[in-house]
């Protein structure tokens, strides 16, 4: 009876509009006070503890990160880089979308930073060269998606905590999927833009494209620096994160001369603020998961999926399924909270392995990203066009197709999409 007045509770809240880290919150409170052996207290401790981790202090340290380098205009190089190189090819400003949205993925680790950086530019520009406005937020919001997937990632580090699994190994086998997606939509915008005849540029040339590399060069040595370090060792994804932030500063300040010291403060308050989002989520995930430990939610799903016929290929399926539903109403940080420890155990037991575990779910997560009615980088990205959600989702809804075909291939062909990065880097995994 309890826990269906709980569910009834959670359902409720979400109906009405209640932010998730808040309805989490207080399903956790009212249900740990309705079992009498455990007292209201245990709410804050979990809480605290949940956050208590060496390792997720790498998320501000990443979202610092890309605020200074979308304050430091690296990623206006970046964009101008991109369409001296692929400006020529029909529809070349989207495919220039695609592609410094890639790039900066290894950057930022962050989607939404994405989306506002380059979206900010990028956006009022394709629309002036003759795109439609769906187009121009469909590509911004669905190549954003990439920050979530192509590493270092926030939503990887996340994951490695919950799971206990190597955040190296996570970063080394999301390389190669974030790079098929981008090239997939790359091609949608190719065959579009020829049904629909896109403009494209001039041929950029060689001595041009030279000096934009240059100038991109210490932008462009961030994600080498930061994976290279923790591929090999060198340091851990927190280390990687506060070097990207003393890297980022570095160049805003010294190299590029875009950041000043009276711009610092609101950098930083603009960070504390949307770390506060995730890190809330993630705290209050973590009393939940206590409330859930008590009914033995991760067990009575293990024997579920156990009992299920087809095995570890029906609950791929069925993994991917549900992470799309919880997508278009909640952020990846406090759904991999609440659900990874509870499906985790099954997966095991069905001998699938916790890291490709990870990436789909990362990835399929990554397109909650652009569904509504959550849909937060299809929400930003149309704000900046001042396009409706439904419009904006129409503009998406190809690129969104083709990643679904994607995460269909990650899901199912795990050997092809593990067997790569495990043949680079054996060591990591």
């Amino acid at each position: 009876m309890t826990q269906a007045l709980l569910v009834i509770l959670f359902t409720g809240l979400i109906v009405l509009g209640v932010p998730i880290s808040y309805v989490i919150g207080m399903v956790a409170f009212i249900g740990i006070l309705l079992i009498p052996q455990l007292s209201g207290i245990v709410v804050f401790m979990k809480m605290f503890t949940g956050l208590d981790s060496f390792v997720l202090l790498a998320v501000p340290l990443f979202i610092l990160a890309a605020n200074l380098m979308n304050h430091g205009s690296i990623s206006k190089k970046l964009i101008d880089l991109s369409s001296a190189l692929v400006g020529h090819i029909r529809g070349g400003l989207a495919h220039s979308n695609i592609l410094v949205s890639m790039i900066f993925a290894g950057v930022s680790g962050s989607s939404q930073a994405d989306t506002a950086g380059v979206g900010k530019i990028l956006i009022p520009q394709m629309e002036e060269n003759g795109y439609d406005k769906g187009t121009a937020v469909g590509v911004t919001a669905a190549s954003s998606t990439l920050g979530s997937i192509i590493p270092p990632s926030i939503t990887m580090v996340v994951y490695a905590g919950i799971a206990n699994v190597s955040t190296s190994a996570l970063f080394v086998a999301g390389i190669i999927p974030g790079v098929l997606l981008g090239l997939a939509m790359m091609l949608v915008v190719y065959f579009i833009g020829i049904k629909r005849g896109f403009p494209k540029n001039k041929r950029t040339p060689l001595k041009t494209t030279m000096r934009l590399f240059y100038k991109s060069a210490p932008a462009l040595m961030t994600p080498v620096i930061i994976i290279g370090g923790i591929v090999t060792g060198a340091y851990t994804p927190t280390e990687a994160a506060a070097f990207a932030c003393v890297y980022a500063l570095i160049i805003g300040m010294f190299v590029y001369k875009t950041i000043k010291i009276k711009d610092l403060p609101e950098i930083i308050k603009e960070t504390l603020k949307l770390s506060s989002l995730s890190l809330f989520a993630l705290s209050t995930a973590n009393a939940l998961g206590e409330l859930l430990g008590y009914y033995n939610v991760s067990t009575k799903a293990s024997q579920f999926f156990a009992g299920m016929p087809g095995g570890a290929y029906t609950f791929i399926f069925v993994v991917v399924v549900f992470f799309l539903i919880i997508g278009t109403f909640m952020d990846a940080v406090p759904a991999m909270i609440l659900f990874v420890p509870v499906i985790l155990p099954a997966a095991i037991t069905l001998g699938v392995d916790p890291v490709h575990l990870g990436l789909v779910i990362i990835i399929t997560l990554a397109l909650g990203l652009v569904t509504p009615p959550y849909g937060l980088c299809l929400l930003i990205a149309g704000t900046i066009s001042d396009l409706s959600i439904e419009e904006s989702f129409k503009g998406v809804l190809p690129y969104f197709l083709v990643a679904i075909a994607v995460l269909i291939f990650v899901a199912f062909f795990p050997n092809i999409i593990m067997g790569i990065p495990r043949f680079i880097n054996p060591s990591i995994f």
